[in-house]
């Protein structure tokens, strides 16, 4: 703590609140207290950021670091967690994810070539095939997450790779380890090592046929000057593979929850179907699945009247930021009418969301959909489960009647 700033006075210990059943159910009533009493604060051996301009600062300053090789020795190599994801991890190499520039900046550029808008925007019939069809096959009982976005979050992975239909079962099988690493980590590291040499028959497929997907595109950038290098390649198909599934599922999963839990909302959706997109925008910001993004500090650096030294880890509270009303007005009000602007529900600076455009597009042909094929739309039993992950929001399932 920097010179003549006093310990803040908390109704709670915030290590034990996250860890706690009520934080699990609503986090943001704790994100409210930390933001006025304790906006730059020490949690669980990391600072917690909690406020929306210093965690809007904080993603644009180079010092905050991504860098795969620090955030090991931050988080501590001994302990078993850390060793067991590094295991897992080792295949991955050095992604947009885990480096800071020039190397990400460099990453990045070539990447982004592979997820243009025009490349996200052709996607959209196939995704709303899929999304009728997961509704049509679907009872009057629907689990949103098991059943609609989970499924279509994989079918629209599949389409942006153009994997052929038959390997989408084993893909699908993949996706379903990949979500839980840790699980079992024997069986994690055989699924990660089936996966890459997947991706590299179909890299060496789309060399030989090119066509329109993402892969051709990357095994186009991997042939210029400046190019992707093999390991580069698969290890970023590996990512956009794994980020897309998990922030896709749970942010349909949010929003539909939202929609539910605010009924006047959900009326003027279906009068207003044009507002889906806001509503998006909306869902994103009011609850956000990527609730918190880790750093390390790669130099010394003063915040919110704190000195953070570096190595020292940050935790930069997206969500929290989200619902600070020195950015928002009535921040804990779900309006589909909000503009969207200020959220940083997909983050902000370099390293900003590359798919946020095709997880916008999954969002709103599955939530809009669901709600013009539903007219009874509700939640079925009041018994949510949410993951155990306090850096996340995550429902276990979404039981709704239709």
């Amino acid at each position: 703590m920097t010179s003549g700033v006093a310990a803040p006075v908390l109704p709670f210990d915030p290590a034990e609140e996250m860890a706690g059943p009520g934080f699990r159910a609503d986090p943001y009533p704790f994100y409210a207290v930390m933001r006025e009493r304790a906006p730059v604060h020490r949690v669980r051996g990391a600072w917690l950021i909690s406020r929306c301009a210093d965690v809007e600062a904080a993603l644009a300053d180079p010092r905050m670091s991504s860098d795969r090789d620090r955030m090991t020795a931050a988080l501590g190599a001994g302990s078993p967690v850390v060793r067991e994801l590094s295991r897992l991890t080792a295949r991955l190499g050095r992604v947009m994810s885990n480096t800071d520039a020039p190397e990400h900046s460099r990453l990045r550029r070539l990447v982004s070539r592979g997820f243009t808008a025009r490349r996200v925007e052709r996607l959209r019939g196939d995704v709303q095939r899929v999304v009728d069809g997961l509704l049509a096959q679907a009872g009057p009982v629907l689990d949103v997450v098991g059943e609609l976005a989970m499924p279509l979050a994989n079918a629209v992975i599949c389409e942006l790779f153009d994997v052929p239909e038959a390997d989408r079962p084993r893909v699908h099988g993949w996706f379903a380890v990949l979500r839980d690493l840790l699980a079992d980590v024997g069986r994690s590291e055989r699924v990660v090592g089936e996966f890459h040499e997947y991706l590299s028959w179909l890299a060496a497929r789309r060399r030989e046929q090119p066509g329109e997907d993402v892969v051709s595109a990357l095994v186009a950038v991997q042939a210029e000057d400046d190019r992707l290098t093999e390991d580069e390649l698969l290890s970023t198909c590996y990512v956009i593979i794994t980020a897309g599934d998990e922030t896709t599922t749970h942010l349909i999963g949010n929003g539909v929850l939202a929609l539910l839990r605010h009924p006047e909302q959900l009326a003027l959706l279906r009068a207003r179907p044009d507002l889906v997109g806001r509503a998006v925008d909306e869902c994103a910001r009011y609850d956000s699945p990527t609730q918190v993004i880790t750093r390390v500090l790669a130099a010394d650096l003063e915040l919110g009247g704190q000195l953070l030294r570096e190595g020292d880890l940050a935790y930069l509270g997206l969500a929290s930021a989200n619902r600070d009303p020195r950015r928002h007005v009535d921040p804990d009000l779900f309006d589909l009418t909000r503009s969207g602007r200020g959220s940083l529900a997909f983050g902000h600076g370099p390293h900003f969301c590359l798919g946020a455009s095709l997880a916008r597009l999954e969002v709103e042909l599955a939530i809009g959909s669901l709600v013009r094929a539903s007219p009874g739309l509700r939640l079925r039993g009041d018994g949510l489960e949410w993951h155990r992950n306090p850096l996340q929001r995550k429902l276990v399932a979404l039981p709704v009647v239709r």
